[in-house]
């Protein structure tokens, strides 16, 4: 037997497969940290076929951050003002159970609310779908892929019928023109980024374009990058479009028997001449028209996108306008081809799998369709209409709940929402207000916790068994090497035993995650998602599958709609015709930049993790905001000078990194400093909650700001955590 275990990367959503194994000589002070805790070592799982043994600083270092600061036992107290106190885990089920039936009872299951993460696995998500939406009959389970993934979700449904991504990492080495909006692939997803680079170095007849305000490490890269205006995504599309159409690139006869709708979505890039299109982008006529022949004359056309359309009002309409130039060229269903949308989170894909949004159920259904719900009661067996047909409360709506009274008890796993969630002073006061909220998470202290009434312990990457799957529907056994600290437990056991305690024995009568994986995979059953295929044994000892893989299947599904049949009633992809509205909030005289937010190469979300390990912190020591030359000279700032930053919702402070790689009036500032990490450095305290009408995503990635020189100097940086302090 070897000696390391297979599991997968619990970062973004390339799953990268890795093998971890115990320090060679555990009781060498190098193999240790610096409480004398053995460090495991880490290494890429070159059998593994979404990353073939490729890891990046965040998988390679992730074994560094397992017993640092971890939340041991579960804590409770009556008020915010309160010091905790060390309870048993006896004492916290039972209070969390009282809660929920007095909330229950009294104003309804509506006023129960979760929120949930990417960062769960599939047994944690099913586990906590089956307890909200089945047992407790309310939707209003949401999770942070509401704040990440929704649009994407929303546009592959309305383009196709399903969502479901339809393309395979295998296209990125198959491709002649990659299309990439919206995405800092070379930071963000840095192995998809490797296995798309190494080719095109390779092949220089292939093409990449880059779209994006910023010239990012990505850009840099791109034979074409296009830094148009923030929110001109749809202008830029329909632009192309219209190139397309008068060059005649268009594939008819695909477009007659494959697809509806064309008509009005023709005659809105009718709209959007080269001129049009140059201007509102900010880009020349010259750039528009070369990223259109290269689509056109290309035969395999890929496009990636993430949280840069993802996280618009405009997000939905983005997606699917990509989708269009798929559809309109027969860009899709073959090798090299095909619009994807490249995942957030580890498990994104397995929390849509599951219905782990607040409009969703398990196997791809939706909350509003009665067949959807009446299939899984009865898989549940539950009385008919225990489902509510109404969607739940989105992640959003659960802080304006908080402000009306309608939320009586909030519960968050595995997710910082004191620091993610836009608007970021209204959030923290709206969770001030919440009567009782339970945070269970692996690491103390982050910033949530602060406003928690109960803390549970939450096992984490390496202490449980269960799967998760990636961008490209690749299923994964993550197995654990360890066993959690002290008293913490993984999700799904903590979801199950209130399940339990409420009085649904035997709806929780789980031994263990493969139990809970097997029931899961049976609603999947005749589903675009059909995992019925798939269980822990075979994943454990044939590695991973990409779904859909039906029960009795030989073989994977690398993409979907090879037939050119899509989800949809008549069998027929929907163009989307969509006229560019811009941003939710513009700039004006008074708020004159726009202000965009992102990822950076080494650090994860909100640093729960990442903000613990001395390597990363050291690569990015503190935060910045990246503004032009031109700009900075126009307001009197210099490099690394501290600058105020200022929206109409609150304030930060951040060190001006003066650079050409951003488009005049746009700036740029890092996402993961939360008041843990840095002074007034928290990019969510200027961005609003404006979202996509039909994803409901906010506009996180942009926002009206002005710019204020600081003379004085204060410092940005403020303290990395030692447990002494805590």
């Amino acid at each position: 037997m070897s000696e390391f275990t297979k599991t997968l990367c619990p970062y973004c959503g390339v799953g990268c497969g890795l093998e971890v194994s115990p320090p060679a000589q555990p009781n060498k002070a190098t193999n240790r940290d610096s409480k004398g805790n053995p460090i495991w070592r880490v290494r890429g799982d070159k059998a593994h076929p979404s990353s073939q043994g490729m890891v990046c600083v965040k998988g390679a270092t992730i074994a560094e951050s397992l017993d640092k600061n971890r939340l041991h036992y579960p804590m409770i107290r009556d008020s915010l003002d309160q010091e905790f106190r060390q309870v048993s885990w006896d004492e916290a089920f039972d209070l969390i159970t009282q809660r929920i039936q007095t909330v229950r009872f009294t104003q309804g299951p509506e006023a129960l609310c979760m929120y949930g993460s990417g960062q769960f696995q599939t047994e944690d998500y099913y586990t906590a779908q089956k307890l909200f939406k089945g047992c407790l009959g309310t939707n209003n389970f949401d999770a942070n892929s509401r704040l990440c993934m929704s649009s994407a979700v929303a546009g592959y449904i309305q383009s196709f019928g399903s969502d479901g991504p339809p393309c395979c990492y295998e296209d990125l080495e198959l491709t002649d023109c990659a299309f990439l909006i919206g995405t800092n692939t070379a930071e963000c997803h840095p192995i998809v980024f490797n296995r798309l680079e190494k080719y095109h170095r390779k092949n220089r007849k292939v093409k990449m374009i880059v779209v994006d305000p910023r010239r990012t490490p990505t850009a840099e890269a791109a034979d074409l990058h296009l830094a148009i205006r923030p929110g001109t995504d749809i202008d830029l599309l329909n632009g192309i479009a219209h190139l397309l159409m008068r060059w005649g690139y268009i594939d008819t006869l695909f477009i007659d028997d494959c697809t509806s709708n064309f008509p009005a979505y023709a005659e809105v890039i009718r709209h959007y001449s080269p001129e049009v299109v140059a201007r509102q982008c900010d880009i020349s006529i010259e750039d528009l028209e070369t990223a259109a022949r290269y689509w056109g004359e290309s035969q395999r056309v890929l496009s990636l996108w993430s949280m840069g359309v993802n996280q618009s009002s405009e997000g939905t309409a983005k997606v699917r306008t990509i989708i269009n130039l798929h559809l309109m060229t027969a860009q899709i269903g073959k090798p090299g081809a095909g619009p994807f949308s490249l995942t957030g989170q580890p498990n994104a894909m397995g929390g849509r799998e599951t219905g782990g949004l607040a409009h969703l159920l398990p196997g791809y259904r939706v909350v509003k369709n009665p067949q959807h719900r009446a299939e899984v009661e009865d898989f549940w067996g539950l009385k008919r209409g225990q489902i509510s047909p109404n969607p739940g409360l989105t992640a959003w709506d659960m802080i304006t709940g908080l402000e009306t009274g309608d939320v009586g008890l909030l519960w968050i796993a595995a997710t910082n929402p004191a620091v993610s969630m836009p608007d970021l002073e209204r959030t923290k006061k709206a969770l001030l207000r919440s009567p009782f909220t339970i945070y269970q998470d692996a690491y103390y202290p982050t910033e949530t916790a602060a406003y928690a009434h109960v803390l549970l312990p939450a096992a984490q990457w390496g202490e449980k068994t269960g799967v998760m799957t990636n961008s490209e529907r690749m299923v994964t056994l993550c197995q654990a090497f360890r066993q959690p600290p002290r008293e913490a437990k993984a999700d799904w056991e903590i979801f199950a035993e209130v399940g339990r305690r409420l009085g649904f024995t035997k709806e929780f009568a789980f031994a263990n995650s493969a139990e809970v994986y097997a029931e899961f995979v049976q609603l999947t059953g005749d589903r675009p998602c059909d995992m019925t295929g798939i269980n822990h044994e075979q994943l454990q000892y044939q590695g991973p599958i990409q779904w859909p893989h039906k029960e009795g299947s030989k073989r994977d599904t690398k993409r979907l709609y090879t037939d050119l049949r899509f989800h949809t009633s008549d069998g027929r992809a929907r163009f989307g015709a969509y006229y560019s509205k811009g941003l939710a909030e513009p700039p004006d005289p008074n708020y004159p930049f726009v202000l965009t937010n992102g990822r950076l190469y080494g650090h994860w979300h909100t640093q729960t993790r990442t903000g613990r390990i001395e390597k990363i912190r050291s690569m990015h020591p503190e935060p910045f905001i990246e503004i032009h030359p031109r700009d900075a000279a126009t307001l009197g700032i210099i490099d690394k000078q501290l600058v105020e930053v200022r929206s109409r919702r609150g304030k930060a402070n951040f060190p001006a990194k003066v650079t050409k790689a951003i488009a005049p009036g746009t700036v740029f500032v890092p996402m993961h400093w939360g008041a843990l990490w840095a002074k007034d450095a928290e990019a969510n305290a200027l961005t609003h909650p404006e979202s996509c009408p039909d994803s409901l995503q906010p506009e996180l990635k942009a926002c009206a700001v002005q710019l204020i020189p600081v003379f004085a100097e204060v410092p940005i940086k403020n303290y990395q955590l030692q447990s002494s302090q805590w």
